[in-house]
Protein backbone atom coordinates (compact mmCIF):
# COMPACT_ATOMS: atom_id res chain seq x y z
CA UNK A 1 0.00 0.00 0.00
CA UNK A 2 1.08 3.46 -0.66
CA UNK A 3 1.89 5.53 2.01
CA UNK A 4 -0.23 8.94 2.51
CA UNK A 5 1.40 11.73 0.66
CA UNK A 6 1.70 14.70 2.88
CA UNK A 7 3.37 17.75 2.40
CA UNK A 8 3.25 21.85 2.67
CA UNK A 9 1.15 23.58 0.61
CA UNK A 10 2.92 24.20 -2.77
CA UNK A 11 4.25 27.94 -3.37
CA UNK A 12 0.59 28.93 -4.82
CA UNK A 13 -1.37 30.60 -2.13
CA UNK A 14 -4.17 28.15 -0.77
CA UNK A 15 -7.79 29.08 -0.39
CA UNK A 16 -8.14 26.12 1.66
CA UNK A 17 -5.77 23.03 3.03
CA UNK A 18 -5.77 20.67 4.99
CA UNK A 19 -2.82 19.38 6.94
CA UNK A 20 -2.31 16.29 8.10
CA UNK A 21 -5.54 16.02 9.30
CA UNK A 22 -7.05 12.84 10.92
CA UNK A 23 -10.59 12.23 11.95
CA UNK A 24 -12.20 9.24 13.58
CA UNK A 25 -16.30 8.73 13.98
CA UNK A 26 -18.08 7.82 17.05
CA UNK A 27 -17.98 4.52 16.06
CA UNK A 28 -14.64 3.78 15.55
CA UNK A 29 -13.92 4.00 11.60
CA UNK A 30 -11.59 6.27 10.28
CA UNK A 31 -12.68 8.42 8.28
CA UNK A 32 -9.25 10.07 7.12
CA UNK A 33 -5.60 9.60 8.50
CA UNK A 34 -2.64 11.82 7.68
CA UNK A 35 -4.84 13.72 5.09
CA UNK A 36 -3.15 16.53 3.67
CA UNK A 37 -5.18 18.45 0.57
CA UNK A 38 -5.09 21.98 -0.54
CA UNK A 39 -7.60 23.97 -3.33
CA UNK A 40 -6.07 27.22 -5.35
CA UNK A 41 -8.23 29.54 -6.96
CA UNK A 42 -8.77 29.03 -11.23
CA UNK A 43 -8.31 25.09 -10.68
CA UNK A 44 -10.80 22.21 -11.19
CA UNK A 45 -9.34 19.10 -8.86
CA UNK A 46 -10.95 16.21 -8.54
CA UNK A 47 -10.86 13.97 -5.21
CA UNK A 48 -10.78 10.03 -6.66
CA UNK A 49 -11.10 7.22 -4.80
CA UNK A 50 -13.96 4.04 -4.35
CA UNK A 51 -16.72 3.76 -1.84
CA UNK A 52 -15.52 4.65 1.82
CA UNK A 53 -11.90 6.26 0.67
CA UNK A 54 -12.71 9.37 2.72
CA UNK A 55 -13.83 11.86 0.10
CA UNK A 56 -17.64 12.86 1.71
CA UNK A 57 -15.35 13.35 4.86
CA UNK A 58 -13.06 15.50 2.93
CA UNK A 59 -15.27 17.67 2.00
CA UNK A 60 -17.54 17.37 5.58
CA UNK A 61 -14.03 19.37 6.76
CA UNK A 62 -13.40 21.84 3.93
CA UNK A 63 -17.02 23.70 5.44
CA UNK A 64 -16.31 23.01 8.59
CA UNK A 65 -19.20 19.90 9.36
CA UNK A 66 -16.76 18.28 10.84
CA UNK A 67 -13.63 18.96 12.74
CA UNK A 68 -10.57 17.07 12.40
CA UNK A 69 -9.59 15.07 15.68
CA UNK A 70 -5.76 15.63 14.37
CA UNK A 71 -3.74 18.06 12.09
CA UNK A 72 -5.46 21.62 11.36
CA UNK A 73 -7.59 23.21 8.24
CA UNK A 74 -6.32 26.52 7.12
CA UNK A 75 -8.09 29.53 5.22
CA UNK A 76 -5.76 31.57 3.71
CA UNK A 77 -2.95 30.48 5.67
CA UNK A 78 -4.65 30.95 8.54
CA UNK A 79 -5.87 28.34 10.95
CA UNK A 80 -9.42 27.38 11.67
CA UNK A 81 -10.80 27.97 14.89
CA UNK A 82 -13.91 27.28 16.42
CA UNK A 83 -15.02 30.56 16.25
CA UNK A 84 -14.26 30.90 12.52
CA UNK A 85 -15.35 27.27 11.92
CA UNK A 86 -18.60 29.07 12.51
CA UNK A 87 -17.86 30.91 9.25
CA UNK A 88 -16.68 28.96 6.88
CA UNK A 89 -20.23 28.03 5.04
CA UNK A 90 -18.80 31.70 3.79
CA UNK A 91 -16.00 30.79 2.13
CA UNK A 92 -16.94 26.85 0.86
CA UNK A 93 -20.20 26.10 -0.78
CA UNK A 94 -20.83 22.29 -0.71
CA UNK A 95 -23.78 20.85 -3.83
CA UNK A 96 -24.21 17.84 -2.03
CA UNK A 97 -25.01 14.53 -4.41
CA UNK A 98 -28.60 14.48 -2.63
CA UNK A 99 -30.07 17.48 -3.98
CA UNK A 100 -33.25 17.31 -1.70
CA UNK A 101 -30.79 17.32 1.37
CA UNK A 102 -30.21 21.11 0.03
CA UNK A 103 -33.76 22.49 -0.89
CA UNK A 104 -36.11 23.31 1.24
CA UNK A 105 -38.23 25.92 0.65
CA UNK A 106 -41.42 26.11 -1.36
CA UNK A 107 -40.25 27.74 -4.33
CA UNK A 108 -36.59 27.85 -6.03
CA UNK A 109 -36.19 31.36 -5.69
CA UNK A 110 -36.65 31.90 -2.32
CA UNK A 111 -34.26 28.97 -1.45
CA UNK A 112 -31.72 30.13 -3.58
CA UNK A 113 -32.25 33.32 -1.65
CA UNK A 114 -32.04 31.99 1.62
CA UNK A 115 -28.25 31.86 1.85
CA UNK A 116 -28.04 35.56 0.51
CA UNK A 117 -30.39 36.79 3.23
CA UNK A 118 -28.12 35.27 6.23
CA UNK A 119 -25.46 36.67 5.21
CA UNK A 120 -27.05 40.05 6.07
CA UNK A 121 -28.71 41.22 2.48
CA UNK A 122 -31.93 42.73 2.92
CA UNK A 123 -35.13 40.63 0.80
CA UNK A 124 -34.96 43.08 -2.16
CA UNK A 125 -30.92 42.26 -2.57
CA UNK A 126 -31.08 38.42 -1.47
CA UNK A 127 -33.53 38.29 -4.43
CA UNK A 128 -32.10 39.36 -7.01
CA UNK A 129 -28.58 37.77 -5.97
CA UNK A 130 -30.54 34.35 -6.46
CA UNK A 131 -32.07 35.59 -9.69
CA UNK A 132 -28.76 36.17 -11.05
CA UNK A 133 -27.24 32.81 -9.31
CA UNK A 134 -30.18 30.97 -11.58
CA UNK A 135 -29.48 32.88 -14.35
CA UNK A 136 -25.34 31.57 -14.27
CA UNK A 137 -26.84 27.96 -14.14
CA UNK A 138 -29.71 28.66 -16.96
CA UNK A 139 -32.16 28.03 -14.96
CA UNK A 140 -34.07 30.99 -14.38
CA UNK A 141 -36.96 29.29 -15.62
CA UNK A 142 -37.28 27.49 -11.98
CA UNK A 143 -37.22 30.56 -9.97
CA UNK A 144 -41.56 29.73 -9.52
CA UNK A 145 -40.75 26.60 -9.22
CA UNK A 146 -41.77 23.77 -6.19
CA UNK A 147 -38.67 21.79 -5.87
CA UNK A 148 -40.92 18.73 -4.89
CA UNK A 149 -41.96 18.54 -8.67
CA UNK A 150 -38.35 19.56 -10.18
CA UNK A 151 -36.77 16.65 -11.91
CA UNK A 152 -33.03 15.62 -10.45
CA UNK A 153 -31.71 17.73 -12.94
CA UNK A 154 -33.42 20.34 -12.74
CA UNK A 155 -32.81 20.40 -8.54
CA UNK A 156 -29.14 19.81 -8.88
CA UNK A 157 -28.78 23.39 -11.02
CA UNK A 158 -31.24 24.93 -7.97
CA UNK A 159 -28.68 23.54 -5.58
CA UNK A 160 -26.05 24.83 -7.52
CA UNK A 161 -27.18 28.50 -7.72
CA UNK A 162 -27.95 27.93 -3.79
CA UNK A 163 -23.98 27.74 -3.40
CA UNK A 164 -23.17 30.53 -5.97
CA UNK A 165 -25.07 33.30 -5.05
CA UNK A 166 -23.53 32.83 -1.55
CA UNK A 167 -20.44 33.73 -3.37
CA UNK A 168 -18.15 31.74 -2.25
CA UNK A 169 -14.20 31.29 -2.85
CA UNK A 170 -14.28 27.21 -2.86
CA UNK A 171 -17.21 25.13 -4.45
CA UNK A 172 -17.07 21.63 -3.41
CA UNK A 173 -19.56 18.92 -5.88
CA UNK A 174 -20.16 15.88 -4.37
CA UNK A 175 -20.54 13.35 -7.06
CA UNK A 176 -21.97 16.68 -9.69
CA UNK A 177 -23.30 14.35 -12.21
CA UNK A 178 -24.48 11.45 -10.69
CA UNK A 179 -27.65 9.79 -11.01
CA UNK A 180 -28.34 12.56 -13.62
CA UNK A 181 -29.95 11.76 -17.39
CA UNK A 182 -26.91 12.52 -20.06
CA UNK A 183 -28.51 16.02 -21.08
CA UNK A 184 -28.50 17.20 -17.35
CA UNK A 185 -25.10 15.65 -16.64
CA UNK A 186 -23.20 17.60 -19.46
CA UNK A 187 -25.26 20.63 -18.44
CA UNK A 188 -23.71 20.57 -15.20
CA UNK A 189 -20.37 19.69 -16.01
CA UNK A 190 -20.13 22.80 -18.55
CA UNK A 191 -20.93 24.77 -15.60
CA UNK A 192 -18.12 23.38 -14.14
CA UNK A 193 -16.29 24.17 -16.47
CA UNK A 194 -16.85 28.23 -16.52
CA UNK A 195 -16.89 28.24 -13.67
CA UNK A 196 -13.51 27.47 -14.15
CA UNK A 197 -12.76 30.07 -16.54
CA UNK A 198 -14.09 32.73 -14.78
CA UNK A 199 -10.59 31.78 -12.45
CA UNK A 200 -12.05 33.28 -9.40
CA UNK A 201 -13.10 29.54 -7.61
CA UNK A 202 -11.23 27.02 -6.00
CA UNK A 203 -13.31 23.86 -7.25
CA UNK A 204 -13.63 20.39 -5.94
CA UNK A 205 -15.34 17.37 -7.68
CA UNK A 206 -15.65 14.31 -5.23
CA UNK A 207 -15.60 11.13 -7.88
CA UNK A 208 -15.39 7.77 -8.58
CA UNK A 209 -15.70 8.97 -12.72
CA UNK A 210 -12.80 8.95 -13.76
CA UNK A 211 -13.78 9.88 -17.25
CA UNK A 212 -14.98 13.17 -15.64
CA UNK A 213 -12.49 13.73 -14.62
CA UNK A 214 -10.33 12.88 -17.21
CA UNK A 215 -12.05 15.61 -18.84
CA UNK A 216 -12.95 18.12 -16.40
CA UNK A 217 -9.41 18.45 -13.57
CA UNK A 218 -6.58 20.23 -13.81
CA UNK A 219 -5.44 18.42 -10.61
CA UNK A 220 -6.31 14.61 -8.99
CA UNK A 221 -5.96 13.82 -5.94
CA UNK A 222 -6.69 9.84 -5.41
CA UNK A 223 -7.97 8.78 -1.77
CA UNK A 224 -8.10 5.59 -0.03
CA UNK A 225 -8.64 4.66 3.26
CA UNK A 226 -8.93 8.18 4.17
CA UNK A 227 -5.43 9.45 2.90
CA UNK A 228 -4.09 10.99 -0.15
CA UNK A 229 -1.71 8.59 -1.76
CA UNK A 230 -1.17 10.15 -5.42
CA UNK A 231 -1.57 13.52 -6.30
CA UNK A 232 -0.73 15.14 -9.80
CA UNK A 233 -2.10 16.12 -13.35
CA UNK A 234 -4.73 13.54 -14.61
CA UNK A 235 -2.04 12.37 -17.21
CA UNK A 236 0.05 11.47 -14.34
CA UNK A 237 -1.69 9.44 -12.71
CA UNK A 238 -4.09 7.75 -14.57
CA UNK A 239 -2.22 5.41 -16.81
CA UNK A 240 -0.71 3.90 -13.40
CA UNK A 241 -2.31 1.27 -13.46
CA UNK A 242 -0.82 -0.57 -10.38
CA UNK A 243 -2.04 2.99 -8.47
CA UNK A 244 -5.83 2.93 -9.46
CA UNK A 245 -6.14 -0.67 -9.04
CA UNK A 246 -5.10 -0.57 -5.31
CA UNK A 247 -7.17 2.27 -4.60
CA UNK A 248 -10.32 0.39 -6.41
CA UNK A 249 -10.41 2.38 -9.67
CA UNK A 250 -11.03 1.88 -13.40
CA UNK A 251 -8.97 3.51 -15.76
CA UNK A 252 -10.74 6.02 -17.93
CA UNK A 253 -11.86 4.55 -21.24
CA UNK A 254 -10.17 6.77 -23.59
CA UNK A 255 -6.52 5.39 -21.66
CA UNK A 256 -8.45 1.79 -22.12
CA UNK A 257 -9.01 2.29 -25.56
CA UNK A 258 -5.00 3.46 -26.31
CA UNK A 259 -3.42 1.02 -24.02
CA UNK A 260 -5.47 -1.64 -26.19
CA UNK A 261 -4.34 0.05 -29.92
CA UNK A 262 -0.91 0.53 -28.59
CA UNK A 263 -0.79 -3.44 -27.49
CA UNK A 264 -1.73 -4.55 -30.77
CA UNK A 265 -0.12 -2.02 -32.91
CA UNK A 266 3.04 -1.94 -31.11
CA UNK A 267 4.22 1.36 -30.67
CA UNK A 268 4.54 2.87 -27.05
CA UNK A 269 1.94 4.40 -24.96
CA UNK A 270 3.41 8.13 -25.57
CA UNK A 271 1.70 10.87 -25.63
CA UNK A 272 -0.94 9.02 -22.98
CA UNK A 273 -4.08 10.65 -24.08
CA UNK A 274 -6.82 11.36 -21.60
CA UNK A 275 -9.53 13.20 -23.26
CA UNK A 276 -11.79 12.27 -26.26
CA UNK A 277 -10.31 15.07 -28.14
CA UNK A 278 -6.40 14.20 -27.33
CA UNK A 279 -7.24 10.41 -28.53
CA UNK A 280 -8.32 12.14 -31.63
CA UNK A 281 -4.98 13.92 -32.00
CA UNK A 282 -3.10 11.06 -31.33
CA UNK A 283 -4.85 8.54 -33.44
CA UNK A 284 -4.62 11.12 -36.04
CA UNK A 285 -0.88 11.49 -35.52
CA UNK A 286 -0.41 7.48 -36.01
CA UNK A 287 -2.47 7.40 -38.76
CA UNK A 288 0.14 9.89 -40.80
CA UNK A 289 2.99 8.07 -39.43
Amino acid sequence: MKPPVCCAPDERPSLVHIDCASHVYPDGSVGMHAMCFSVHRGEVIAVCGANGSGKSTLIEHLNGTLVPAEGRVQVHGETVDDARRRQLWRTVGVVFQDADSQLFAPTVIEDVAFGPMNLGLSPAEARQSALEALEAVGASGLAQKIPAYMSGGEKRLAAIAGVLAMRPEVIAFDEPTSDLDPVHAARVEGLIDELRRQGQYGLVLSTHDLDLAARIADRVAILKHGSVIANGPPRDLFYDVELLGGAGLIEPRVVRLWRELCLRTGRDLEPQPVTEAEFVAALADTGRG
